[in-house]
């Protein structure tokens, strides 16, 4: 038994040393992403690719009304429900830019199931034991599309001090 233990612990250090992590690539034609053979689909890509662009990475939250319903749900446990509480919360800290043709994020995939939309980004971040490289990994967000707007939103955040 020792032996066989062992063998499953040798074997899991050389299989993760032969299996490193692959870099997570974003795709480089955005736009490609928002099409759909079903126009709803197409629709609701569309939905949430131009209120990232011009809401949250632009910062005009004057077209929050544009984007998100009045009753939009907060997954995030660091964003207020509720649209009113989401631009309370990013007036804070967004300034208004230029909007610009593409995501500046780099957008490894767009999904639409339904009223799901699911919009996945490469993220890069400082490798733990040395501090001197870096990994990339992937950060989702998903939305739920109700009467042509943003209904809810889920992502992978955890909680921060404020």
């Amino acid at each position: 038994m020792k032996k066989f233990i062992i063998a499953i612990v040798l074997t899991t250090f050389v299989t993760r040393q032969a299996y490193a992590q692959l870099p997570v690539i974003p795709l480089g034609n955005q736009k490609s992403l928002l099409q759909s053979s079903n126009p709803k689909l197409a629709t609701n890509k569309k939905l949430v690719y131009d209120c990232w662009r011009e809401v949250l990475e632009a910062g005009h939250l004057e077209l929050a009304d544009k984007y998100l319903a009045e009753s939009y749900i907060q997954h995030n446990p660091n964003v207020p429900t509720g649209r009113k509480g989401f631009v309370e919360l990013f007036s804070k800290f967004a300034k208004p830019r230029p909007i610009v043709d593409t995501i500046k994020a780099p957008v490894v995939a767009i999904v639409a199931e339904g009223d799901l939309v699911v919009i996945s980004f490469a993220a890069k971040l400082p490798e733990p034991t040395d501090s001197t490289k870096t990994y990339t990994t992937t950060w989702c967000d998903m939305f739920r599309i109700e009467n042509g707007k943003l209904a809810e939103h889920w992502d992978g955040a955890q909680k921060t001090k404020n």
